[in-house]
């Protein structure tokens, strides 16, 4: 899982925990007696371009279009799952670890493709028949 001093992300791969800020604060929502009084939520912030990260990951991360990204290239993950600081504190690392493997799965590319005659005839067929339906809801003139 992680080490005391590293994220581990691939065999290659690991961030030092000093690149990540983590802050607790208190959790949203109903949760007991504990609510105003433990702050169990984990704020996570990540800043990508100060990372240690590979350019190429830095690059891919930054071109995701994700809510979780900042303009500024911050990664903010926000951990309440659960009722304990430790669990939430491995949530948001876990969280952070599979958005940074997620960059590292190539895409595959679309290979663009015909529709087949049948397919066509099949979609003219159906406009014809709506076409049909429509005009016979209409109003009939009377003369």
């Amino acid at each position: 899982m992680e080490t005391l001093t590293h994220l581990t992300i691939s065999s290659q791969l690991a961030i030092p925990l000093s690149d990540i800020d983590m802050q607790a604060v208190r959790s949203q929502g109903a949760g007991g007696q504990n609510v105003n009084k433990v702050a169990t939520a984990i704020h996570l912030r990540f800043d990508i371009n100060a990372s240690s990260l590979p350019e190429q990951y830095k690059e891919k991360l930054l071109q995701l279009q994700d809510s979780r990204i900042s303009s500024e290239g911050i990664i903010i993950i926000k951990a309440q799952r659960y009722n304990s600081q430790l669990k939430n504190k491995d949530d948001a690392l876990n969280r952070l670890r599979d958005l940074i493997r997620s960059v590292l799965i190539p895409r595959k590319t679309r290979t663009p493709t015909r529709p087949t005659r049948s397919s066509q005839l099949r979609r003219l067929e159906s406009k014809a028949l709506q076409s049909r339906r429509k005009s016979l809801r209409s109003k009939i003139d009377e003369q």
